[in-house]
C-alpha cells in the first residue's frame, strides 16, 4: 500500500512537473528568438563592413590577426557566427513545431545561456492545452514509474518476508 501511495505521489509529481514544458519551452523560443535576432544584427555588420571593403567573411577575419587582441576578436567573431547558425536552425525548427511536437525537441532547447534566463524569469503554467495535459500525462507516467522502480527491492523483501 505504501508503495502504491509513493508511486502515486511520485506520478503526480511528475505530471506537475512536466506539464509546464510546453510553456517553459513557449518562453524559451522567444528569449532564443531575442538572441537570435541580436546575433544575426552583429553578423550582417560585420558581413557589411566586410563587403564595404571588398572582402567576403573569411577574408576579412583572415585579416584579424598580427596582436593578441585581433585573434581574440577573430575567435570571437568565429563562435558568434557559429553560434548564430546553430541558433538560428534550433528556432526555425522550434517555431515550426506543434507545441505537443516540442515535447519531442528538448536536444533543440540546448543553448545553456538561454536556458538560464528562461528559467530565471519562469513562471508556470496551468496545463491547460492538449500539449500541457500529454506532457502531464508522461510526467506522471515517468513519476509514477521511477518511484515503483525505486521501491522495488522493498516490495520483494516484504513479500519474501510474509511468506
Amino acid at each position: 500500500m505504501i508503495v502504491r501511495a509513493l508511486a502515486l505521489a511520485g506520478g503526480i509529481s511528475g505530471a506537475a512537473a512536466l506539464s509546464q514544458y510546453p510553456e517553459f519551452s513557449q518562453q524559451y523560443i522567444q528569449r532564443l528568438g531575442g538572441q537570435v535576432d541580436a546575433l544575426t544584427l552583429m553578423v550582417d555588420e560585420f558581413d557589411r563592413s566586410a563587403s564595404a571593403n571588398g572582402l567576403t567573411r573569411r577574408a576579412a577575419l583572415d585579416q584579424m590577426q598580427g596582436t593578441p587582441f585581433l585573434t581574440a576578436r577573430k575567435a570571437d567573431m568565429e563562435r558568434a557566427f557559429d553560434r548564430q547558425a546553430r541558433l538560428s536552425q534550433n528556432l526555425t525548427f522550434l517555431r515550426l513545431a506543434t507545441p505537443l511536437e516540442r515535447i519531442t525537441m528538448p536536444h533543440r532547447m540546448a543553448d545553456r545561456d538561454t536556458i538560464r534566463a528562461t528559467w530565471a524569469d519562469f513562471r508556470p503554467a496551468l496545463p491547460l492545452t492538449v500539449a500541457g495535459a500529454v506532457a502531464a500525462a508522461l510526467g506522471f507516467l515517468g513519476g509514477w514509474g521511477a518511484v515503483r522502480l525505486l521501491l522495488w527491492p522493498l516490495r520483494k523483501k516484504r513479500r519474501a518476508a510474509l511468506t
